[in-house]
């Protein structure tokens, strides 16, 4: 007979929540945190109009993308994807990666920091002015990764 685990360490987020129950908007999107531990990071990321963040690359994080809803692009190194719902890609630590949303409607998109480094401050640093984040590179800098250069054209 296995031995059952209490539930104490159970978390459950509802659709479209944010763990803490906060609002953090990044312009042409909104986040939520989903889940943050030690070794990992996750974020949904619900997108009201085009666009997505400056091209750049994590130093010690990998960034692993889901997509739950809608149409987005995303350039990894020198190789572009098409992502539709149910699609996922790897964007391994070092490489530089930029990704938009392109679709007509809504898009969703779940994504993974792993580990989690420091990617929890920078969303609650770079939400502040519900903006995409700033193509400031001592900021991107300071969150573990560098910033390579603008966003797509969409």
């Amino acid at each position: 007979m296995s031995e059952q685990r209490p539930t104490s360490d159970v978390l459950r987020v509802a659709a479209g929540e944010d763990r803490f129950g906060e609002h953090r908007g990044l312009g042409v999107s909104a986040i939520q945190f989903k889940l943050i531990t030690d070794g990992g990071f996750i974020i949904e990321n619900t997108f009201h109009a085009k666009g997505g963040p400056a091209r750049h690359l994590h130093y010690d994080q990998d960034e692993w993308f889901y997509c739950a809803e809608g149409e987005f692009v995303i350039e990894v190194g020198a190789e572009r994807f098409q992502m539709r719902p149910g699609d996922s890609l790897l964007a391994p630590r070092r490489v530089p990666h930029v990704w938009a949303f392109v679709g007509e409607t809504r898009g969703r998109m779940l994504i993974a920091f792993l580990p989690a480094g420091q990617m929890e401050a920078f969303f609650r640093e770079v939400t502040k002015a519900n903006a995409m984040p700033p193509q400031d590179p001592a900021l991107w800098r300071a969150h573990g990764m560098e910033l390579l250069g603008p966003p797509l054209a969409v």
